[in-house]
């Protein structure tokens, strides 16, 4: 997944959904980035919560979600 962050100029994140999620199935994740963070919601429910993580916290986690 190669990810660039959104400019952040009218304060709205660009959320980009999984590829693995489709609008069937129950795994729906959505990723959106920014300078400062890496911000991971559930595509199903937009104006709920949301979880930032450090761009490095987000470098660290990539290898374990990429396993299958």
């Amino acid at each position: 997944m190669t990810l660039k962050p959104s400019d952040g100029a009218d304060g709205k994140l660009e959320w980009i959904k999984s590829s693995y999620s489709s609008d069937d199935g129950p795994s729906c994740v959505e990723v959106a980035t920014a300078p400062t963070a890496i911000h991971v919601r559930d595509s199903k429910v937009p104006h709920g919560p949301c979880l930032s993580l450090a761009p490095a916290t987000w470098t660290t986690f990539l290898p374990y979600a990429s396993k299958r």
